[in-house]
């Protein structure tokens, strides 16, 4: 309870640092397949990104949604066995050696969009960690091109289209993600040890994904 309380007191950027030192994914031998990494820190950095998507405003609407839905999909497969889904490469390798990591509703597949999410969440970060004047739009849409778009279908790109008007300005986009009285440069600097953490850990998740055939999945 104490440390829900701090985190509600730091901003979304240092909560996620904190979860991130938590998730470091342990790989025997270099062995993807039996890699580790623990579900409820993850979850708990996923909830920071609602709370960043939250600060873009409605263009990140149908993100968050699915973002939402695929962080319940997984606490729910946790409550039900914590001790034996403790660990999300677990659920990835049982749920391939039953046939099921590639249906609709898998924990797979959620896992691999929160995935996609942290991936959207990273690069929007250290786009605006470089160049913190950059149009918020320009960046959102860049952002998003390089990220979700690949793997969207239609009907997400299209939603996506007609609501990247809606952004907040960058300064105001900036100004939400600090901690009171929080300095620009000091959040610059938080901003760049976030992404220098989420960068190689989401580069061992995308191996761990591809050894289990998900990697290339779209929506539909």
């Amino acid at each position: 309870m104490k440390r829900s309380r701090d985190m509600e007191k730091r901003s979304e950027i240092n909560s996620a640092i904190e979860e991130l030192s938590l998730l470091a994914i342990v790989k025997p031998g270099g062995n993807h397949e039996s890699a580790h990494i623990p579900t409820k820190p993850f979850l708990s950095l996923c909830y920071m990104v609602l709370q960043v998507l939250d600060k873009i405003g409605p263009t990140m609407a149908v993100l968050r949604q699915d973002v939402h839905q695929n962080i319940k999909r997984l606490e729910m497969m946790h409550e039900l066995n914590p001790s034996m889904n403790s660990n999300l490469v677990e659920i990835l390798k049982s749920e391939a050696s039953k046939g099921n990591a590639r249906k609709r509703f898998s924990c797979s597949k959620a896992f691999l969009w929160l995935t996609r999410s942290l991936d959207f969440s990273s690069a929007l970060l250290r786009a605006l960690e470089i160049d913190p004047k950059k149009n918020m739009e320009q960046i959102v849409q860049e952002t998003y091109d390089a990220t979700l778009s690949p793997w969207h279908g239609w009907i997400s790109s299209a939603a996506f289209r007609v609501a990247i008007k809606l952004v907040p300005d960058t300064q105001t986009f900036m100004d939400l993600l600090k901690e009171r009285d929080e300095s620009c440069d000091t959040l610059k600097d938080q901003m760049q040890i976030l992404v220098s953490l989420l960068v190689p850990f989401l580069e061992d998740v995308h191996c761990i994904l591809k050894v289990y055939n998900l990697d290339r999945i779209k929506s539909t």
